[in-house]
């Protein structure tokens, strides 16, 4: 007896050839075909229990074949594959009520498993969501690394799970959650943007919750934070990492009760809002030197996407370079041209700054430079200027360091031991638990040092290392550090 009826459809013989093997070997009877009429011939005289569909067909594109099987069959699950790997092309799927998306080319296991799942769930009758058809590119990229990310945003899009964006500095992790609320079900509401970096840390709570009038001193009215701003739609929490103690007790309230009170107010006030937050720390090492809550991770992290640097994504420069220039041009600067090997040079270099890096890169060289053709020479020499430039700031910076006491005592202290700690090893494996002896040696004399520069003054060295005083109080007890005398 077999598992089901699979209908495959897609003009490439091998491709079918192929899918029709590996289903047939999981015990399914499949029929195939290389014409979209043929397919939805079939589907109106209600055969098959499942469809496998390319999008590219030569009579007819699935993305417009797909609406019509699912209003005469919406209970028929169906998945598409397609080798126009975008952002767009899993939305679109998504859209037209596919129950997954397979980017060209795929693991055959992955099929088998993806139809499995698909057969063993109850059948729904999904209704049409009336979304009109999707312009632009919001994400660009057709490597494997952003073929995952598609895809889960995809699943993600007609949900409201919470989400945490992990991903250096200049990767695009607005333009993600920009991307899950503007393709989203909240895409009718604000989409509110907060970055806890750029807010005064003891601004915070009223940024996010709001103020009464006499709150505190300046408060001379009521003020509307950022929930009640994003209330129906997304509240994007960028740099969270960066959120003081006390706003992340509020924050994990809003999180488990639905409900949040603004600063001075005492009534709690109901709260609708899908919260995306985005970092470009590891929080756990937050949360173990104290610094970020771990309930309020595990709140946060019910979804983890991991945004790629670029450089473990060079095969899509090509892409991002081709779209940035057209949208400089869109923006009445002249259209450019690019030379394959410039592009090949810009896969070797290692874009520190990411996504935004390269967008300025291809800004300056539309903006400033006469030549309608970019070559590899006028790309090198732009690159060279760009490391040249990042040097004298590290210089400055190390400068800085060695003006400053505090931080020349830190720096030298730590430094000092490390080398140590790793000279003692020599040609020797070090022994299991490698991470946390780091980071309790290191945090010892990071501690000693910060107290020691600032004369045993708590809240002096708690600004100085970023911590709370009382996180700092609990450190000095537990690592038992001795504590210098004040002078009076």
């Amino acid at each position: 007896m077999t598992r089901g009826e699979i209908l495959v459809a897609d003009d490439d013989a091998s491709i079918r050839t192929v899918v029709a093997q590996a289903l047939s070997r999981a015990g399914y009877e499949v029929r195939t075909t290389g014409a979209a009429a043929t397919l939805w011939r079939w589907v109106q005289s209600g055969e098959g229990d499942l469809v496998v569909t390319d999008v590219v067909m030569p009579d007819e594109n699935a993305f417009e074949l797909l609406p019509r099987i699912k209003k005469l069959r919406p209970e028929l699950p169906i998945i598409v594959m397609s080798a126009q790997n975008t952002f767009m092309t899993a939305i679109r799927a998504s859209e037209r009520g596919a129950y997954d998306y397979l980017p060209k080319p795929f693991d055959l296991k992955e099929l088998v498993g993806i139809v499995g799942r698909a057969m063993a769930e109850p059948r729904k009758h999904p209704e049409d969501n009336g979304h009109e058809e999707i312009e632009g590119m919001p994400l660009v990229g057709r490597s494997q690394a952003m073929q995952e990310i598609y895809r889960s945003l995809a699943r993600l899009m007609q949900t409201d799970l919470t989400v945490m964006i992990n991903g250096e500095s200049g990767t695009g992790k607005e333009l993600v959650a920009r991307a899950l609320h503007d393709y989203g079900k909240r895409k009718k509401g604000p989409f509110v943007a907060v970055n806890m970096a750029a807010i005064p840390r003891d601004l915070i709570e009223s940024e996010l919750f709001g103020h009464e009038k006499g709150a505190f001193t300046g408060a001379n009215q009521r003020s509307a934070g950022r929930f009640e701003q994003a209330e129906g739609g997304t509240l994007f929490l960028d740099e969270i990492g960066d959120m003081p103690m006390e706003a992340q007790t509020r924050l994990l309230r809003v999180l488990q009760q639905g409900e949040y009170t603004t600063v001075g107010g005492r009534t709690p006030i109901k709260t609708n809002v899908r919260i995306i937050a985005a970092t470009n720390k590891d929080l756990r090492i937050l949360i173990q030197q104290g610094l970020f809550r771990e309930d309020l991770y595990f709140r946060l992290n019910v979804v983890p996407l991991r945004l790629p640097p670029l450089r473990e994504r060079a095969e899509d420069i090509p892409d991002l370079v081709h779209h940035f220039f057209k949208v400089a041009a869109s923006e009445g600067l002249p259209q450019k041209y690019i030379e394959q090997p410039a592009l090949d040079r810009m896969k070797k270099y290692r874009w520190p700054g990411n996504i935004r890096e390269l967008e300025n890169l291809i800004r300056r060289l539309a903006a400033l430079h006469p030549q309608e053709v970019i070559s590899d020479q006028l790309v090198e020499a732009e690159l060279e200027h760009e490391i040249r430039q990042a040097e004298p700031e590290k210089t400055a910076s190390s400068a800085a360091s060695q003006e400053s006491s505090d931080g020349q005592t830190l720096s030298t202290s730590v430094e000092l031991h490390l080398a140590k700690l790793f000279r003692d090893y020599g040609d020797q494996l070090p022994p299991p638990g490698l991470y946390h002896r780091i980071i309790r040696e290191i945090e010892i004399p990071l501690v000693s040092a910060a107290l020691a520069a600032t004369r045993g003054n708590q809240i002096k060295a708690a600004e100085l290392l970023g911590l709370n005083r009382n996180t700092l109080r609990k450190k000095v007890n537990d690592l038992d550090i001795r504590l210098m005398r004040s002078p009076r």
